[in-house]
C-alpha cells in the first residue's frame, strides 16, 4: 500500500505580496505513510497546509489526489475530498460541547442533523481508538490535552484519507504522545496517510519519510535511516544548529516577587499555595513543571492581574499587587508571554507596529501628548524586528501573516522590553523550531542577567533543567515541591508531576 501515491504536490507556489511563502514546492505522500514536514518557523509549512486544505488557493502549481488534479475553493471542499487538518492552535468553539464541536459543519445539506446517530458514531470512534471523553462536556471545561483529542476526533469523524497534524504533541504529556502515535499506527493500517508537522526530533525520526522545507522550498526528502538528527537540522537551517542556552552563574539580588498563601479558582483545579511563601529573586529563573491543567495557568494569572486570588497576598518589589489589574502590573515593570500567542497576546488584524505598541500606548515612549506617535511605533517595531530576528516582515505587516515562530518573537520583544522587574513566560517555546527555541531562551536568560526575576512554565522538563535555577512542580492545583535544577533529575520531576511528593 505504501508504494501507491495518495497525494502529489507539483511546483506549488504561494505569495503574499512580496513574501514568497511556498516556492515551486514539490513532494508526495504515499497511502498509509507517516510523512513529516520539517522546517523552521516561517519555512512555509503552514501555508502549504492551508493550500492542501482549501484555506488558500495556490498561485501556481498542482495538487493531485489519487492521480487526479484537485482545486479546492473552500476548506469544506478539501474535507469532502478526504483531507483534514488538526491545527496547532485549536479551532474549537468553547461554548459548544465535545459532540457539537465534532459534528459541526458535517450536515450542510440539511437544516437539522441526527444527534443520536452522531453520538453513536462518536462513541464507536472513541471505543475504536481507546479514548474516554465525555461527549456532553463543554470544551471550555477540558484540559488542553483533551482538546487535542477532540480536534483529532473531529477530523476522523469526517472519514478523511489524509490527516495533517500540526504540532499535535505540543500540548500532550509523554504518555499521551505515545498513545497518539499508537493510534496513528492503527489508523495507518487502514490506509490513512498522515502528514506530521513537528519540531521534536524524536518524533521526526520516527516517521517513514521526511520532507525538509527551507525558505518555502522543499530542499530534500529523506528517510530517517539516511540522516542523523544533526544532519537533518543542518538541512533545515542551512547551517549547524545552535545549542539551547544553558543556565549561567548569575548574581541573585533582592526578593522581587513574593507569593504567600494564595488561592485562585480554576476550571479543573483550584490553585492553593500552602506552606512557606514562594519568593523569586532578581536574576533568578523559577521553572514551573507539570502537565497542562494542574494549576500553573491559575498561578501565573495571579502574577499578571488576569486572576485575583480569593485569599493570600502577591507582592512585587514589596508592593501589594494581590488585587492589581493587568495595567498596573505592566506599569510596575512586569512582562508576560502568555500560553497562546494568537488568542492572548496579539490582534491578527493589527500590524506588527500596533501589536508591539499594546500596553505601551499610554507611555511617553510611543505617544506624543494624548496621541500615539506612528513614527515612534514604527521605530519601536523596527528595533524589535531587527533584535528578535522576525523574518520577512516590516512594521506594517499584519500579525495574522506571521508564522508561529515569528509571532512569538514579536510577543517576546514587547514583553521582555517591559520586564524591568518580572518576566512571566508560559510555554514560550511551544511549537517552535530548534533555532527559535535557542534564541528565545537566550533572550529570557539575558532578561535574568539584566536583573529581572523570571517565572518560566514549560511542559518540557529538559528545558527547565537547562535554564532554570529552581523548579516548582505542580499537581492537581498545588505545588508538590521545589527542587534545585542543578541536582534534580527527570525521573524525580516526572514522579512529582504524577503526584509523588519530593
Amino acid at each position: 500500500m505504501k508504494t501507491m501515491k495518495l497525494l502529489e504536490v507539483y511546483r506549488l507556489s504561494k505569495r503574499f505580496g512580496r513574501t514568497v511563502a511556498n516556492d515551486e514546492l514539490t513532494f508526495d505522500v504515499l497511502k498509509g505513510e507517516l510523512h513529516c514536514l520539517f522546517g523552521e518557523n516561517g519555512a512555509g509549512k503552514s501555508t502549504l497546509s492551508a493550500c492542501l486544505t482549501g484555506f488558500h488557493k495556490p498561485d501556481s502549481g498542482a495538487i493531485m489526489l489519487n492521480g487526479r488534479e484537485v482545486v479546492f475553493a473552500t476548506p469544506a471542499a478539501a474535507l469532502d475530498a478526504g483531507i483534514g487538518i488538526c491545527r496547532q492552535h485549536f479551532s474549537l468553539v468553547e461554548r459548544f460541547t465535545v459532540l457539537e464541536n465534532i459534528v459541526l459543519g458535517t450536515e450542510r445539506e440539511h437544516l437539522r442533523f441526527d444527534l443520536a446517530t452522531a453520538r453513536a458514531r462518536v462513541a464507536a470512534l472513541c471505543e475504536r481508538l481507546g479514548l474516554t471523553i465525555d461527549p456532553d462536556a463543554p470544551v471550555a471545561m477540558l484540559a488542553v490535552g483533551e482538546r487535542q483529542w477532540v480536534e483529532i476526533l473531529k477530523a476522523l469523524y469526517h472519514e478523511v484519507r489524509l490527516l495533517i497534524l500540526d504540532e499535535p504533541t505540543a500540548v500532550l504529556t509523554p504518555a499521551e504522545s505515545a498513545r497518539l502515535f499508537a493510534i496513528i499506527d492503527r489508523l495507518r493500517g487502514d490506509g490513512l496517510a498522515v502528514i506530521l508537522i513537528s519540531h521534536k526530533l524524536t518524533e521526526v525520526m520516527a516517521t517513514d519519510r521526511i520532507t525538509v522545507l527551507r525558505r518555502g522550498r522543499a530542499v530534500a526528502t529523506v528517510r530517517p535511516a539516511e540522516v542523523t538528527p544533526v544532519q537533518l537540522t543542518a538541512l533545515m537551517m542551512g547551517e549547524e544548529p545552535p545549542p539551547v542556552p544553558a543556565r549561567t552563574l548569575r548574581h541573585k539580588g533582592e526578593v522581587v516577587l513574593e507569593v504567600e498563601g494564595i488561592s485562585v479558582p480554576g476550571p479543573r483545579h483550584d490553585f492553593r499555595l500552602e506552606g512557606a511563601p514562594l519568593a523569586v529573586r532578581s536574576g533568578e529563573i523559577l521553572g514551573l513543571a507539570g502537565v497542562a491543567g494542574n494549576g500553573q495557568r491559575e498561578f501565573l494569572d495571579a502574577l499578571t492581574g488576569l486572576a485575583r486570588p480569593t485569599q493570600g497576598t502577591v507582592r512585587l518589589c514589596g508592593e501589594d499587587m494581590t488585587s492589581a489589574s493587568p495595567a498596573r502590573w505592566m506599569a510596575a515593570g512586569a512582562g508576560s508571554i502568555p500560553e497562546d500567542r494568537y488568542a492572548e497576546a496579539m490582534i491578527g488584524e493589527f500590524s506588527i507596529a500596533e501589536n508591539v505598541a499594546l500596553g505601551w500606548h499610554r507611555t511617553a515612549r510611543l505617544s506624543r501628548g494624548p496621541f500615539l506617535s506612528r513614527a515612534r511605533m514604527a521605530d519601536f517595531a523596527r528595533d524589535a524586528i531587527e533584535r528578535f530576528g522576525v523574518k520577512q516582515a516590516g512594521p506594517k505587516t499584519q500579525a495574522r501573516a506571521l508564522s508561529g515562530g515569528n509571532a512569538q518573537r514579536v510577543v517576546a520583544a514587547r514583553e521582555i522590553a517591559r520586564a524591568r522587574h518580572l518576566l512571566v513566560a508560559n510555554q514560550p517555546a511551544r511549537g517552535l523550531d530548534i533555532g527559535a527555541v535557542a534564541f528565545l531562551y537566550g533572550e529570557i536568560l539575558r532578561a535574568a542577567e539584566a536583573g529581572a526575576a523570571v517565572v518560566l512554565a514549560s511542559e518540557e522538563a529538559e528545558d527547565l533543567l537547562a535554564v532554570a535555577d529552581r523548579i516548582a512542580v505542580f499537581f492537581k492545583g498545588r505545588i508538590m515541591g521545589v527542587v534545585d535544577a542543578r541536582t534534580a533529575s527527570l525521573a524525580e520531576i516526572g514522579a512529582m508531576m504524577a503526584g509523588r511528593a519530593a
